[in-house]
């Protein structure tokens, strides 16, 4: 009988344990994979990304950073203070040629921005309309918009949500449209950013 009952307590305690967890992983979790953490707390990463130390990619987190992973189709944001740490999902560009890498900054920000093709999209896309306003849900930028020093590319949100996670964009990194409010609340002018 003693016996039983230990195993009972154990199982029933193992059972309080898992759920407990599994909530608690849900709550710290947020959405569609991302991974938020501030001050002490880290969520646990149930999505298969892997977290990052900024000091493998920037001398200081003067301005914040941001790193973006196109191989892992990752973005990584670290507060100034490190008291933030974001790492979200993102899609990335179709090919290599599409593909930008290297050191850049954020130098403006748009909440709904207009969207207008760039010359070469037109040459392969003539069909396509030469401007839409933000908020259109055709509009590829989605609910937000961090621009870069280099021309045309963008962090952006998004609409359409299948592309995340994969390599679906002209040149720009798109993230779901709450991950890039997210950012964008967090993210000043100046902002340090890496692609790899």
């Amino acid at each position: 009988m003693r016996q039983a009952m230990k195993r009972r307590d154990f199982l029933f305690t193992s059972a309080a344990v898992a759920a407990a967890g599994v909530a608690g992983s849900a709550m710290a979790q947020g959405t569609a994979g991302a991974i938020e953490a501030e001050g002490d707390s880290v969520a646990r990463n149930t999505s298969g990304l892997q977290m990052r130390d900024w000091r493998a990619h920037f001398p200081d987190l003067r301005n914040g950073a941001i790193l973006c992973d196109t191989e892992a189709r990752a973005l990584h944001f670290w507060s100034e203070d490190e008291s933030i740490y974001l790492l979200q999902p993102t899609s990335v560009p179709r090919t290599e040629e599409l593909t930008r890498r290297g050191r850049t900054e954020v130098v403006r920000k748009a909440e709904w921005p207009t969207w207008r093709p760039t010359p070469s999209m037109l040459s392969r896309f003539p069909d396509w309309p030469t401007v839409i306003e933000g908020g259109d849900p055709l509009n590829p930028l989605g609910a937000r918009a961090m621009y870069l020093t280099w021309p045309a590319y963008l962090l952006h949100g998004t609409q359409d949500t299948r592309k995340i996670g994969r390599r679906s964009s002209d040149g720009c990194i798109g993230m779901y449209n709450e991950h890039a409010i997210r950012l964008y609340d967090l993210v000043k002018i100046g902002t340090q950013v890496l692609l790899i």
